[in-house]
């Protein structure tokens, strides 16, 4: 019993260490200035000028905003323009292939913190373009061809910009730090419970049989056992989850920047158990083409993955 105590006592201070000094200041930070840019119209701007181009990979207008959405403010900051993708007229092929892209792209928290960790930011943004183009296009092309007799009038980005309110740039950065001190507290619990369950499984000797089922897999590629853990943890709970397991092997020294670098493609994007079931919450429409969304994630997190092994 007191061997379990103390591996919850140790579980906490590690995920408040985590959230106080590295989670906390960052996301307060990147928070309040995507909402200043959100709020007047700057991300609307930057999926205006990009979604010609997306166009080609089958991503309507609003998949751009989506796109920028998740790079720029966090995971579940898309689930909004889904929603509005439901009502506005486009085609369940288009919200099949911005599911995709949504589902293998990294998103922005997760991504920021562990820059400060050493998470190479050009790398994840570069292979996180080429991955979710990459799924967007299987789906669109492939897997969601059957939705194709669907039509749409020309979706509007415009559409996916929230209305803006008469507030100062200041109120509005506030308001940004205060949802990330909300996000921040909201993560603290699966935090204690990923890092406990860790401590668990290392106690019992799981982990250690897991390095030892795996391991060979993962050293065919240059990857040390321990990744196992990392990989294991975002598909089953999460990519909080995980980022909570990857810094506090950080900091023991057990996975170096190095490794973390080269495992980012598989593991730093939303499609988990957890990303599944809130992207595709989004309304029935949405729900309805999941499994053409998840097979073209598979190629594109494949793909990612296969690109942060050869870079590093």
């Amino acid at each position: 019993m007191q061997e379990l105590v103390n591996l919850i006592l140790a579980a906490g201070r590690s995920a408040v260490d985590l959230a106080l000094y590295i989670l906390l200041p960052v996301m307060i930070v990147m928070m309040a200035f995507m909402k200043l840019l959100e709020a007047k119209g700057g991300l609307a701007l930057i999926a205006r000028f990009l979604s010609p181009g997306l166009r080609i990979f089958g991503l309507p207008g609003n998949g751009a905003f989506a796109m920028v959405q998740l790079m720029l403010v966090s995971f579940a900051a898309p689930v909004a323009t889904l929603s509005i993708m439901e009502g506005d007229g486009t085609s369940r092929r288009g919200i099949a292939a911005t599911l995709a892209m949504v589902f293998t792209m990294a998103q922005a928290n997760v991504v920021f913190p562990m820059v400060a960790v050493g998470l190479n930011l050009g790398a994840i943004i570069a292979t996180s373009i080429v991955g979710g183009l990459a799924a967007a296009a299987l789906t669109y092309y492939v897997f969601a061809r059957g939705f194709g007799g669907e039509q749409a009038p020309p979706p509007r980005c415009e559409e996916g910009r929230p209305k803006p309110h008469r507030t100062t740039a200041l109120n509005i950065m506030i308001t940004g730090g205060q949802e990330a001190v909300q996000i921040v507290l909201g993560a603290l619990p699966i935090l204690v419970l990923a890092i406990f369950l860790v401590g668990v499984l290392k106690a019992t000797g799981a982990i250690s049989l897991l390095e030892w089922a795996l391991g060979p897999l993962f050293n065919l590629v240059g990857l040390p056992g321990i990744a196992v853990l990392p990989v294991a943890t975002k598909f089953l709970a999460g990519g909080t989850a995980m980022m909570g397991v990857a810094l506090d092997l950080l900091k023991q020294g057990s996975l170096s920047v190095a490794e973390l670098n080269r495992i980012a493609g598989f593991i730093i994007h939303p499609f988990d158990i957890v990303g599944v079931a809130v992207l595709g919450s989004a309304g029935s429409r949405c729900a309805s083409v999941v499994r053409p969304a998840v097979a073209g994630a598979l190629g594109g997190v494949l793909i990612r993955g296969v690109l942060h092994l050869l870079i590093f």
